[in-house]
């Protein structure tokens, strides 16, 4: 793709959506890569509605570390896979505990060292916790990063190398949240609104049509 055209997706998707904010409610770094967890395969909105008990009920680290599996497992249940989950979430609290003092590290390495934690969960703390320039890649991301033919893949790792080699670092953060936001309200997985969208005439889909 020529950099013309990524300039041109990039000032679109600024003026789409000029003021990003992470959709998974939390108040702090650990409450955060819970939730994020909590997201695989789940929506944001379910999460939140989830957390807002789950954080009364545990309201610190040692809470979770000490935590009855089974009914931490119950309490996570509406999110899916409730028992891997669940029981990330108690090691994860104990290894922050015991390895890192009680806060969430900031390397890749550490964070991806951590229980349930590969690299779409580390890079949402990297942005939204330390502010690192970072680029995440759900399903909204690689989907439609691969129908403007950003990415060629549909493994979200070698998306994620493929877009930082071409997306200006100051529009690593951005560019998560306003693929997510146009992924919900236009380019619905399915039932796309393509007579909407303008980010139409880059898109391999409507091209076909």
């Amino acid at each position: 793709m020529k950099k013309e055209q990524i300039k041109n997706i990039l000032a679109t998707l600024d003026d789409l959506y000029p003021d990003e904010v992470c959709f998974l409610e939390h108040e702090n770094d650990w409450q955060l890569l819970f939730a994020t967890i909590l997201s695989a395969q789940c929506t944001d909105a379910r999460v939140n509605i989830i957390t807002k008990d789950l954080y009364k009920k545990y309201p610190s680290l040692e809470a979770f570390a000490s935590a009855d599996i089974e009914e931490l497992e119950q309490d996570v249940r509406p999110a899916g896979y409730f028992r891997s989950k669940a029981k990330h979430i108690k090691e994860c609290a104990g290894e922050l505990l015991t390895r890192f003092g009680g806060v969430v590290p900031r390397s890749i390495e550490d964070l991806t060292s951590l229980p349930g934690v590969g690299r779409k969960t580390a890079n949402v703390i990297r942005t939204h916790i330390y502010h690192d320039d970072s680029i995440v890649v759900d399903t909204h991301v690689k989907r439609i990063s691969r129908l403007l033919g950003l990415t060629d893949t549909d493994d979200a790792v070698k998306a994620e190398f493929e877009l930082m080699k071409i997306i200006p670092k100051d529009h690593w953060s951005r560019i998560n949240l306003q693929l997510i936001d146009h992924g919900r309200n236009i380019c619905i997985s399915g039932r796309p609104k393509c007579n909407e969208c303008r980010l139409s005439e880059y898109c391999r889909y409507f091209k076909k049509k």
